[in-house]
């Protein structure tokens, strides 16, 4: 083709279809039954059961979704890991540098370099090379305190939202207050970048299920009423999407099923001589350094890490027997779910389909460490979901709750120790491959037709891009 001078015209791509990925955490099948915006969706346009991957938790699925590759490829090999090269267990990092691979993104600006992207609290956010960027970040200031907030790109982006709809509630998206709260700004601020950035891509996490269904299970009628609640939430964003010509996808990472035991994984490598502490000022704190094996707990799954290859035998004799592990995946094992990866544990131990592991180390509940009752994400060496609670075996916790908080608003130091150290009124639990896909997780489309049969997890990114009408060169297989 030459254009009226002669010269030779290059082709210029259609604009790409504008999209909106909710991250619906915890969306079933049976709990579409509850949310009718959601289900119109459906019925509208698509679904198709979402297979997960291994572990089915936050970070290892999103990174699958956006990269297209398992953890052996992409390095996420759950929601945190131990660091060797430090000596640390640390989880809920944020930066996007410990993701390998090609993002979705990657693929769509070979085909549209100026293709624009809005990460609203989806994880790994911070260091993407994305457009719009809204993930939580609390102030942590000198005197100790911590007090809720967001990180923004563009910087402005955080005084506008702040204006609009408050401060980020922190302290609603996590914890023993979690609610409707967080997710509603969440959307709201969706809406808001939706309108003012116009973005070809948007991402929105939207947590509300992930609370009551681990705190009562997800048959409880409460956790019918949160799926309720979220739909609600959904419907002005939904709407705006359809009023803006958006194709709409809403997936789940996972999907939470009903436990009853915990499990301590940990205190039995403990009890056989493997585990070891350091203590100061009475509490015990976990040694990753010194220690012949221990166990980084995710929900249901549990990266064991091994000193020495001399050890794995002790340590598959200490947890043989342990009521609650199911399986010890070995490097077979981790090769078979795609867990091949230098970060992943020497041994990864799978939890019976009704049990759960937790972190907890110490063997005496009074030389466990301060932060084992705050709500301290980041200082604990494993997933603990009794934050989710308020200790229900204290009388007092509530009255203490509440001198804390006026501590908090006089400006004084304060210290919200109402985290139970027994676990077990917990009923909801996620992280391994579903064995019924109603309890499995979901993917919804706007768009009929669009999915057909079970969707793999490494297939979302191309379907993604299939669906955006920018798949044509961008060097991503279509989906199986």
């Amino acid at each position: 083709m030459t254009d009226p001078t002669g010269a030779t015209a290059v082709p210029v791509p259609p604009r790409p279809t504008p999209l909106l990925v909710l991250d619906v955490v915890g969306l079933t099948p049976r709990l579409l039954e509850h949310m009718p915006h959601l289900r119109a969706l459906a019925a509208a346009g698509s679904r198709a059961p979402l297979a997960t991957v291994l572990p089915a938790v936050t970070c290892t699925a999103q990174t699958t979704f956006l990269t297209g590759t398992l953890p052996s490829e992409h390095g996420v090999v759950g929601n945190g890991w131990y660091f060797r090269d430090l000596g640390e267990v640390l989880l809920w990092r944020q930066h996007n540098g410990l993701v390998s691979g090609d993002r979705v993104w990657d693929a769509a600006r070979r085909v549209h370099p100026g293709y624009t992207v809005a990460n609203i609290c989806w994880w790994y956010a911070m260091g993407a090379e994305t457009d719009v960027v809204v993930t939580p970040r609390p102030v942590y200031y000198a005197d100790g305190r911590k007090e809720p907030d967001c990180y923004t790109r563009p910087p402005a982006l955080h005084d506008e939202l702040t204006e609009r709809f408050g401060t980020f509630p922190l302290f609603r998206f996590w914890g023993p207050g979690a609610d409707l709260t967080s997710s509603r700004w969440i959307a709201e601020a969706t809406r808001h970048v939706l309108r003012t950035r116009r973005p070809d891509l948007t991402l929105c996490y939207l947590p509300h299920l992930d609370y009551d269904l681990q705190r009562y299970g997800p048959d409880d009628p409460r956790s019918h009423r949160a799926a309720a609640e979220l739909d609600a939430v959904l419907g002005p964003l939904l709407a705006d999407a359809r009023s803006e010509g958006r194709t709409v996808v809403a997936l789940s990472e996972y999907g939470i099923t009903r436990v009853e035991r915990p499990v301590d994984v940990n205190r039995a490598l403990r009890r056989a001589g493997l585990l070891e502490v350091h203590t100061q000022d009475g509490m015990e704190y976990l040694d990753p350094v010194t220690s012949r094996a221990f166990a980084v707990a995710d929900h249901q799954v549990a990266h064991v890490y091994v000193r020495r290859p001399a050890d794995l035998p002790a340590v598959r004799e200490a947890l043989a027997d342990l009521p609650g592990l199911a399986r010890l995946l070995d490097d077979e094992g981790k090769k078979e779910y795609g867990l091949d990866h230098p970060r992943s544990g020497e041994l990864v131990a799978l939890a019976e389909p009704d049990a759960w592991f937790t972190y907890y180390y110490w063997l005496d509940d009074a030389r466990a460490p301060d932060f084992a009752r705050l709500v301290e994400i980041h200082r604990k060496p494993g997933y603990d979901p009794a934050e989710l609670l308020m200790d229900p075996f204290d009388p007092y916790v509530r009255i203490r709750a509440a001198r804390e908080v006026a501590r908090k608003k006089l400006g004084m130091r304060y210290r919200l120790a109402v985290v139970p150290l027994d676990p077990s009124p917990l009923r909801g639990s996620h992280g391994l491959l579903p064995a019924d896909e109603e309890e499995g997780p979901l993917l919804v489309c706007s768009v009929p037709g669009a999915v057909d049969g079970r969707v793999e997890a490494t297939d979302v990114k191309a379907l993604l891009l299939r669906l955006a009408g920018v798949e044509a060169g961008a060097g991503v297989p279509p989906p199986r």
